[in-house]
């Protein structure tokens, strides 16, 4: 063990107690680690939640990276506080992650993207878990606004939902193919132009009274908002579960607000908590909301930068900003506009 410990590289040294204290500093420090080639050190990890620690899906994104950058782990353990992480070589191929519960697929994902893109050769990923969770991007959101804002800057990655997993069993599978990304764009969206249309989209998965449950959410956002179109669509796999998007197409971005049905909440309340966020959005100015400027800053630190607006500039995306400058030689700016608008700016060096 000396004799491994005495070869290992420069180690930097995070807190994971600093800023939002949760596991994106994790997740991104893996990610950057392998792009790099930079050992961390990881303490504290995720103090900032009720249950501190390394949780199933945490414990997953560590395992997934070690096993796509053949790496030297320590602490790699449920619960565990601290994780010492030394990628080697980063291998792009075909892999299978199984969380083993309703985890967030979608963070794992989030956590193996940038390294593999990076790559000279395409890379085949299948990640079971959970799709639809509370605090992680939906399947839905990758899809159809993730994604299509990544391919503005040159990255090609072909998403499907294979099943639906929700809380608590989870058992949903997400496949993806990861192109190398070879013709790197700079993002500009100051201005994110004309009104294109507004779509809402629901569905239930193994619930009784699924049609009345997506009737009575479509129904209510067609009050609250002006809709161009309304679609039931259906899930497969074995959870059960309720999911309901609106898709704001303008005429340079496209931005998705989803929310997620509740025990004690009625069809309504959850649609017009989901009308709130997108009216709130369409009478700001930004062209991003605050989840998707946190998901953009890494990709345009490790492409040609760029600049746009957001809504707000949230802890966890002020945390996100100070991890990827721990890794990369960059600047991150957030500058205030108005209390509704911010401008983001990356310079990459």
């Amino acid at each position: 063990m000396n004799n491994i410990l005495a070869k290992l590289p420069t180690t930097i040294q995070i807190d994971g107690s600093q800023g939002e204290g949760g596991g994106q500093i994790l997740r991104t420090a893996l990610a950057l680690s392998m792009i790099t080639g930079q050992a961390f050190e990881l303490i504290n990890i995720r103090a900032g939640r009720k249950k501190s620690g390394l949780m199933r899906q945490h414990l997953v994104c560590v395992q997934a990276s070690q096993q796509i950058s053949q790496a030297y782990i320590e602490g790699a353990e449920l619960h565990s506080q601290r994780l010492y992480f030394a990628p080697q070589h980063v291998q792009s191929g075909k892999y299978q992650f199984q969380i083993g519960s309703a985890g967030s697929t979608t963070l794992v994902l989030q956590t193996l993207l940038p390294a593999l893109l990076l790559q000279n050769e395409a890379s085949e990923l299948t990640i079971s878990g959970g799709t639809h969770n509370p605090l992680a991007p939906t399947a839905d959101f990758i899809e159809h606004c993730f994604l299509p804002c990544l391919k503005k800057l040159g990255i090609g990655v072909d998403f499907k939902l294979n099943k639906a997993g929700f809380f608590p069993i989870g058992a949903g599978e997400i496949q993806i193919t990861i192109q190398p990304w070879l013709n790197r764009e700079k993002l500009d969206l100051l201005d994110c132009g004309s009104l294109q249309s507004i779509d809402a989209f629901a569905a239930v998965l193994n619930l009784s009274e699924e049609a009345q449950i997506v009737q009575r959410e479509l129904a209510t956002l067609n009050k609250r908002l002006t809709l161009n179109s309304q679609q039931h669509f259906h899930l497969k796999g074995i959870s059960q579960g309720n999911t309901v998007y609106v898709k704001v197409e303008h005429q340079h971005h496209t931005q998705l607000f989803t929310a997620l049905g509740e025990m004690r909440k009625s069809a309504e309340q959850i649609a017009n908590n989901l009308a709130e966020d997108v009216k709130y959005y369409l009478n700001s100015k930004a062209v991003v909301d605050e989840y998707l400027a946190d998901q953009l800053l890494l990709p345009l630190a490790l492409g040609q930068g760029g600049r746009f607006t957001a809504q707000c500039i949230s802890e966890h995306t002020r945390t996100q900003a100070a991890m990827i400058e721990k890794f990369i030689d960059c600047n991150i700016e957030f500058i205030e506009l108005d209390k509704t608008l911010f401008q983001v700016n990356i310079h990459v060096k």
